[in-house]
């Protein structure tokens, strides 16, 4: 006969509802770094703080799910969380249908264009855009 088990039984890769708050060193961030790149984001904030992801042309994905070419491993982030597209107008953002929203400047969107400053929050991720030399 099995022994009772004191572990607490949790859902495999759910994931949790979260509401940003404010980012007070977002108006400070910088909107320029050097580099031949269009865009990228560094985590301002949360898990990975200080991490910078380069953004190539096209699309690049961000969620929870592995297979993302932002893997962002909390469960304050969905699966397939959002879409950033570099094309030839600029930089822009797509959520993809997730549980907590994407927020652009504290505002909840679905759709933006985004620009060097711009603070993009994916569960408890706070993203700066920095725009590069490329």
């Amino acid at each position: 006969m099995d022994e009772p088990r004191d572990d607490p039984v949790v859902e495999h890769d759910s994931t949790i509802t979260y509401t940003p708050g404010t980012a007070a060193g977002a108006a400070a961030a910088a909107g320029r770094v050097a580099g031949s790149f269009r865009y990228a984001l560094v985590v301002e904030r949360g898990p990975r703080a200080g991490l910078t992801y380069v953004l190539g042309a096209g699309e690049t994905t961000a969620g929870r799910a592995e297979e993302n070419d932002i893997y962002l491993g909390d469960v304050t982030v969905s699966r397939h969380h959002a879409r950033f597209i570099v094309d030839d107008e600029g930089l822009s953002l797509d959520d993809l249908g997730s549980t907590n929203g994407t927020y652009v400047n504290m505002e909840r969107r679905d759709h933006a264009r985004l620009g060097p400053g711009d603070e993009v929050i994916v569960g408890k991720f706070h993203l700066i855009v920095v725009q590069g030399d490329g």
